[in-house]
Formats: structure tokens, sequence, C-alpha cells
């Protein structure tokens, strides 16, 4: 979206998401504000590149990673390939280098982004999201087993099952009609729980960035709501303590979710952000 003369941001969607999990009237508002926009799917979810039939050991991936253990378990990809494939994605655009955004996973795979490609960020800003270190942002139990329930058997199904966000979403905010026409739009465009449990050996996978965090010089924004029960307070709390010069957004109302009645809240802490940081 947006004209591509102009800055480009980048956007990184959370676990489990496709890339349309981004409002699109929210990304209008910055292409209408002077930005050149940028989606895309991470592989294993929407219309990206699926891994099927590829098997990983989740729960030997996860209780090593829990255990402090280094995780020995095979994984097909970590972190570090998916970020790698949203540099592929601004070479296959022609685009040196870029603002990026993530949210949830996607903010850690931003981190790892920032990390790997520091030359082609020109910031980053780091939503609802964690550092690696299992110590902070912790999901509360209700929110863990809603996020980790068994996949719903069929289309009616997954759309009544969104009420089930409601556990993680800003509670001041949540629409459940509006959760299931979203849910109905997802289920029609790429319904893929497989590719969940990839991508979740992938976080765990990956490790903790903390000591690379700190010696993080990229202009930073992070936002986390003081309602996020699937990705805990703390863990949006370290993560701006750990990059030196970050900016830190708390949000009060918003939990892991993005509502509308807070977007030009987010839109103008993120356009600031971008500018102040554009080189």
């Amino acid at each position: 979206m947006g004209d591509p003369s102009h800055p480009t941001l980048m956007w990184i969607m959370g676990f489990g998401a496709q890339l349309t999990a981004w409002p699109e009237e929210f990304m209008h508002m910055f292409a209408e504000s002077g930005f050149h926009v940028v989606l895309f799917d991470n592989r294993d979810c929407g219309l990206s590149h699926k891994h099927h039939g590829v098997v990983v050991e989740t729960d030997k991936v996860t209780m090593q990673a829990m255990m402090g253990e280094e995780v020995t378990v095979p994984v097909p990809y970590t972190l570090h390939d998916m970020a790698d494939d949203a540099a592929g994605v601004l070479d296959h655009l022609g685009i040196e280098k870029a603002h990026i955004l993530g949210a949830s996973m996607g903010g850690m795979i931003a981190q790892t982004f920032a990390l790997r490609h520091g030359h082609r960020t020109h910031s980053l800003t780091s939503i609802m999201s964690v550092t690696g270190d299992l110590a902070y942002g912790t999901p509360t139990d209700e929110a863990l087993a809603a996020l980790l329930a068994p996949p719903p058997p069929d289309r009616d199904a997954y759309i009544e099952s969104a009420k089930n966000w409601a556990v993680w979403c800003s509670k001041k905010y949540f629409d459940l009609n509006e959760a299931r026409s979203r849910a109905a739009r997802e289920y029609d465009r790429s319904f893929y729980p497989e590719g969940t449990q990839r991508q979740l050996a992938a976080i765990y996978a990956s490790g903790d960035r903390s000591e690379a965090l700190r010696g993080l010089t990229i202009p930073t924004l992070v936002i986390h709501g003081r309602d996020d029960t699937l990705l805990t307070p703390s863990g949006g709390v370290r993560t701006a303590e750990l990059i030196p010069g970050s900016t830190f957004l708390y949000v009060a109302d918003m939990g892991h979710d993005l509502p509308q009645p807070l977007w030009p809240l987010f839109h103008d802490a993120i356009a600031s952000h971008v500018r102040r940081s554009h080189t």
C-alpha cells in the first residue's frame, strides 16, 4: 500500500496469524500519511510456503527451553530463518532499507531482523512481544490454554471459537461480531493449523536475545498493553529495559490485540518514531 518512493514500513505478523490480521483500515492510515506499507505471510501460514508433513517434536523443544537447556531437538526452521525470509521480501521488492515492525511472534522476528540485518533497518517497533527470556512475558494459564487448544474441526466451529480470543484481547474493546468476521476471513483464505506447531518450535528453539539486544543501536519503539494476558506486560517492560535508548509506550486498555479505538494512538506514536528515525 502507498507510494513505493515513500519510507517503507514492513509489518510482521505473529504466531499462526496471516498478514490479514493487520487491520486493512489501520494499514491505510499509514499509507495515507506518506508511508509505503509492506505486508507478507510468514512461512507455514497464510499463502506462504508450507512445510507440509514435516514433523517436529514441539513438546520436547519447549520442555528443553523451559528447563533452561540448549535445544537439541531438530526443528525445520528458527526465528533467524523467518527474519531472513523478511529480508528476502525486501530483496524481491528492491528495497534496501526499511522500518521493521512486528507484533507478538512478529515482534520476535522483527527484533531478530534488526540484530541480523541492522544495515537494512531504519528503525524497530516491537509490539506486544518479548525478548526470548522465559522469565518475562509469561502467559496466563487461561490464555495459553486458549491459544494451544486443538484446532476446530470445521469452518463453523472455527468461527464460533473466536469467542475464546476474548481471554487475551482488550477487555474494554473486544467485539465478538468483529472477531467472528475475522475468523471467517482467515478460515476462507487459509486455514492451516499444522503450521503453528512448527512456528511454536521455532520460537522456543531460537533462545534468549537479551544479551544481543543490549547492544542494539537501532532506534526502537516498544508498545505493550497493560491488559495483555498472552504475553504479559513484563515482556514489553523487559524489552524496553534492554534496548538502549528505546521508547516505551505502555498502553491502558490494550490486551494482545490492536483495538480500533486505540488506532490513532498507535498511528501517531509509530509515525513519529519512524519519521525521527528515517535516515
